[in-house]
């Protein structure tokens, strides 16, 4: 399920993050990488020991967690410490799958969903395209400002070379209550319906009807 999220951050966010990214230090992206990731990943991102890396996190994961469509569509048990990449022109990343585990030896979270947050504009940049090869072919995935996506972490994915300008973008993961993809299909399909029928009449029986079923699937399914 690739699910595309307008306006997860405020104009105040946006400007934010673009401002203490222009202060921070970038480094070379393949030191997050998996083992066969560093192969093909070639952009850069806020160093780990940057002074500002928790402020522009905590900008990124407030932003997210205040979204209706996000926790809709991931269903989030928590979320990862967001990257904050960078490609210039000539960076690309090749075709890769996330880890499934990520986090210390002592504290791993499973990876369900992966999410990309777009801080600059489409229009600064050629190329960059997040190029995710679905189940229906492939979907290239090129946001406004201040837009999100998310997707499966065990898509097969990659970033198109930037041609021209500056492509800056948060990358997370989500361990979901949910892992099973199409169980958080069924349960986003339920829900919109039990919000319509809730919206045409909240006292009728198919209102209640319709939340029941979102509720109990929800608990059939919810795990930590």
């Amino acid at each position: 399920m690739i699910v595309i999220i307008p306006d997860v951050l405020t104009v105040d966010e946006q400007s934010q993050l673009r401002l203490l990214a222009s202060q921070s230090n970038f480094v070379d992206g393949k030191e997050t990488a998996g083992f066969r990731a560093k192969m093909v990943k070639n952009n850069e991102q806020v160093a780990k020991d940057a002074t500002n890396k928790r402020q522009l996190q905590e900008i990124v994961v407030g932003a997210l967690n205040r979204s209706k469509e996000f926790r809709r569509g991931a269903i989030p048990f928590r979320i990862r410490p967001p990257l904050i990449s960078r490609y210039r022109p000539g960076m690309t990343y090749g075709p890769h799958i996330d880890d499934a585990l990520m986090g210390s030896a002592t504290s791993r979270d499973r990876t369900d969903v992966s999410c990309t947050v777009f801080i600059n504009d489409a229009a600064e940049y050629d190329g960059g395209e997040l190029v995710i090869h679905s189940p229906f072919g492939i979907q290239e995935v090129k946001l406004p400002a201040r837009y999100a996506v998310i997707y499966p972490s065990g898509t097969l994915h990659e970033v198109a070379e930037v041609t021209k300008g500056e492509r800056l973008v948060a990358v997370t993961w989500i361990q979901s209550y949910v892992r099973d993809e199409r169980h958080r299909q069924f349960l986003s399909d339920a829900l919109e319906v039990r919000d319509k029928l809730h919206t045409i009449d909240p006292k009728m029986a198919e209102a209640d009807t319709a939340s029941r079923l979102y509720t109990n699937l929800l608990r059939l399914w919810a795990e930590n």
